[in-house]
């Protein structure tokens, strides 16, 4: 066989092997590197914290672009470096591979710091789980980090923004200086959307609510769970599931009632015995607050009343005020379910009964011959007689 075809070819192609083996290089550095991970990763999972791990796994997706671009780009500079493509042939192209360069540098590096701020967020909610601390805690940290993710993640775009225009060869000075002239104007033109920043600046640092509680809003009828805040509008979704998307301007304007927060809920009843059972309501009453020190769900902490409340036209009403130690929704109304009927098991034993609303009719006053009409037991009643009928 003769060699010397080969070396000619080898000489005549000798940029285009260079480059092909670059691309090869760049495949078997990819490879490579996604083993050392693999290994790296399996020996983090064996210490006790996993943060290492997870911040490992936030920047395996940029070194892996990373070798990609930099292999490729390299391949595609193999023509000027050998000398077989000359700047004077195609300037543009390869000026434009170094700035190329320092672009991907400058976005990966930001894409890998934004990874790793998501990381250290959930790293530190995790860690606060793991304390033991308290669900409304939890909420609260997390409602921080949020902020605080957001605040990073915005600061790493605006300084990757501002290092891409000075690469590209744009003045940061000058961009900042029609920043401060122009400000007015952006200002009138985006006010609203200033608006809502600052208010969602008030809702960090205010933490009228945070994210999973349920608010309330009587002026606005806004009633939901939080589910998201971001820097323009927050998102809550009703009890019907339904999605409201509120500006966050609108909560520095409006009374916000946060349920989530209470200590407790208050059971708050009214019930009315018959006039009859006058003489035994005392025995009731105390049977009454008897029940409620006795019962494991009623928080005795909390103010406890069971008081004769009024004397009303067809009833003697008693109101009962006491508290609840749970909060939770569904809970709550089991416990009161119990308690009404604790309280008209009470009544019962007793010798009372609930009233109903009765009208009573006075017939002493009519004229004879109205009562002439009258069947005769009720005639002969009519001096004293009355009669109690449901309203």
């Amino acid at each position: 066989m003769d060699f010397s075809v080969v070396l000619d070819l080898i000489d005549k192609f000798s940029w285009q092997a260079t480059m092909f083996f670059v691309v090869l290089a760049t495949l078997m550095a990819r490879f490579g590197m996604r083993l050392v991970l693999n290994r790296a990763a399996t020996l983090l999972e064996k210490r006790p914290t996993s943060l290492p791990g997870e911040l490992l796994e936030a920047l395996r997706r940029p070194l892996g672009w990373a070798v990609w671009i930099y292999g490729l780009l390299a391949a595609c500079d193999v023509p000027r470096l050998s000398g077989a493509v000359g700047m004077d042939d195609a300037p543009g192209i390869f000026a434009f591979l170094g700035v190329f360069r320092q672009l991907a540098a400058i976005a990966l590096f930001a894409w890998a710091a934004m990874r790793c701020v998501d990381v250290f967020g959930r790293y530190t909610i995790r860690k606060k789980r793991e304390a033991g601390k308290s669900e409304e805690a939890i909420q609260e940290e997390t409602f921080t980090v949020i902020a605080l993710n957001k605040i990073l993640r915005a600061s790493i775009l605006i300084t990757t923004f501002l290092v891409i225009l000075d690469t590209l060869g744009v003045s940061v000075q000058a961009v900042l200086a029609f920043g401060g002239v122009g400000g007015i104007a952006v200002g009138f033109a985006a006010r609203d959307m200033l608006a809502n920043f600052f208010g969602t600046a008030m809702l960090f640092l205010d933490k009228p609510f945070t994210v999973g509680d349920w608010i309330l809003s009587h002026d606005r009828e806004i009633e939901g769970t939080v589910e998201h805040v971001g820097w323009r509008m927050t998102v809550v979704r009703t009890f019907d599931k339904r999605p409201l998307y509120i500006p966050n301007s609108t909560f520095s304007t409006m009374i916000v009632e946060n349920p989530s927060r209470m200590l407790n809920r208050r059971i708050y009843e009214t019930f009315g015995v018959r006039y009859k059972d006058v003489s035994i309501l005392p025995r009731i009453l105390e049977g009454v607050r008897t029940m409620l020190r006795e019962h494991k769900a009623i928080d005795q902490k909390q103010l406890t009343m069971v008081f004769l409340n009024e004397l009303s036209p067809s009833s003697v009403d008693f109101f009962v005020y006491t508290f609840t130690k749970t909060t939770d929704w569904k809970e709550f109304h089991a416990i009161k379910e119990d308690v009404l009927f604790l309280i008209s098991k009470i009544v019962q034993e007793h010798g009372g009964e609930l009233a109903f609303p009765t009208q009573t009719h006075h017939l002493a006053s009519l004229p004879q011959e109205l009562l002439a009409g009258l069947p005769a037991p009720t005639r002969r009643a009519q001096p004293q007689a009355t009669e109690e009928t449901p309203r």
